[in-house]
């Protein structure tokens, strides 16, 4: 029965971040806002159901096979994945190395931010 009650979670919020999105004509997807969705939730409730973890833990078992389409798609296309391999190489370098530094000078100033409500505390 906490099975049940744990997909009914997940899909209750995915199904109300799909609603969200689409009335709102955003430019994120559904299953997007859903995730956020259930995070405010889990923080609002301050732990984690039982019924939820059980689901996530089965979920995650099998998550490797969530890859398997992407590895048939990369199979299919490898000629067109081979033509345009300069390109995809660029925009992969790019965009992680963005990433790490966006990353990066977040984590920097929130170290910045924790420090200074510590000083100010003691």
């Amino acid at each position: 029965m906490s099975l049940i009650i744990g997909m009914c979670i997940l899909l209750g919020c995915q199904f109300l971040g799909e609603v969200i999105s689409r009335a709102l004509s955003l430019p994120v997807p559904g299953p997007v806002l859903g995730m956020l969705i259930l995070l405010i939730g889990l923080l609002i409730r301050g732990s984690v159901p039982t019924s939820l973890r059980t689901m996530g833990e089965g979920l995650l078992k099998y998550l490797t096979l969530l890859f398997v389409p992407a590895g048939v798609g990369l199979i299919q296309h490898f000629g067109l994945i081979r033509q345009e391999i300069g390109i995809l190489t660029a925009t992969l370098l790019v965009s992680t190395s963005v990433t790490i530094l966006v990353t990066s000078q977040i984590l920097q100033r929130a170290a910045q931010r924790g420090r200074a409500a510590k000083e100010r505390e003691a």
